[in-house]
């Protein structure tokens, strides 16, 4: 078996224990494990970019474009389904994307960086100043139906759960797809040396703006995700605190796997939720620590291990 239908076998196996054992987990550790999903869409996508060398620091700005396009389709529409209004999200993500991707694609660095922030903060702004959307409180989100079905209680929990992981694999299925196309596979060289990709005849900028439609696609799946799992949608969804929690996320995750975005994303929710638990005026300082530990001794990222692991067996053979 090839690694990538290995590592393919083995996502779809994981997929399928956590969503098996969901009834017997305790309900926070499910709402836990459902935002840390949905978050780890967006930073599948923050992936994408950093394989490219580049760094956002306004994917919160897709995320949040998604979050509101669920809660305001069930707030001034009849729409409850949540497969149309997760896809509508996604929808609006990418069009916010592909629009602004016209002048991010043109902008590397540091430059990148800023100006990507500058638009999500731009949405944060509108949206505290603008009563119909809620201004700084935002409002609740209808949690929506499945295929007709409201579920009630815990079922709901578990529905929109199972929802997410679903979306989860499809979306990391993808993704592992794309690394394997001609696009996906340019990433790397476009980091390295861009000029070298431009003489082979391919426009690198044409090329990052589909990286940042794809991104901010996976970035509105990911806010709809999640507004429909904490029922409730506010600006902070859109502040610069949100961008830089996927930021530390991707750093603990790595870059070098789609699955560590999960592993990574639950990591960082069961140590940011533990830590506020145990020590809550200092859980900031616990997360600064791990991020620290992480460039130290594992600067590639979680996603490392594996690889690490792996060539330890081999060498050991």
């Amino acid at each position: 078996m090839t690694m990538p239908a290995r590592s393919s076998l083995l996502g779809a196996l994981a997929f399928i224990a956590v969503a098996a054992v969901a009834p017997w987990m305790p309900p926070w550790l499910v709402s836990l494990a459902t935002i840390a999903f949905a978050n780890a869409l967006v930073v599948l996508g923050l992936i994408i970019l950093w394989r490219t060398g580049l760094v956002p620091f306004g994917q919160a700005l897709f995320y949040a474009i998604g979050a509101y396009a669920v809660a305001l389709i069930g707030r001034y529409t009849s729409v409850r389904d949540v497969f149309v209004v997760i896809l509508a999200g996604a929808i609006f993500a990418g069009i916010a994307a592909y629009l602004v991707g016209f002048l991010l694609a043109r902008y590397r660095e540091i430059f990148f960086a800023m100006l990507s922030l500058a638009m999500s903060m731009i949405l944060y702004g509108i949206l505290v100043k603008t009563e119909t959307l809620g201004s700084t409180d935002g409002f609740h989100v209808e949690a929506g139906t499945f295929f007709g079905y409201r579920p009630q209680g815990v079922w709901l929990n578990l529905s929109i759960y199972w929802l997410v992981l679903g979306f989860s694999a499809v979306m990391a299925w993808l993704v592992s797809l794309y690394f394997r196309s001609v696009a996906g596979s340019l990433s790397n060289p476009i980091r390295d040396n861009e000029i070298r990709v431009e003489f082979l005849g391919i426009s690198v900028d044409r090329l990052i703006h589909l990286k940042l439609v794809v991104s901010g696609i996976l970035a509105g799946i990911g806010g709809a995700l999640a507004a429909l799992a904490v029922q409730h949608v506010d600006p902070a969804m859109a502040y610069w605190t949100t961008s830089g929690g996927f930021v530390f996320v991707t750093i603990l995750a790595g870059a070098g796997s789609v699955g560590a975005a999960f592993v990574g994303s639950l990591v960082f929710e069961l140590v940011r939720s533990i830590a506020i638990d145990l020590v809550p005026g200092e859980w900031q300082m616990i997360l600064g620590t791990v991020l620290l530990l992480t460039i130290l001794f594992l600067p590639e990222g979680l996603g490392s291990l594996y690889g690490r692991l792996r060539r330890r067996k081999d060498a050991a053979s």
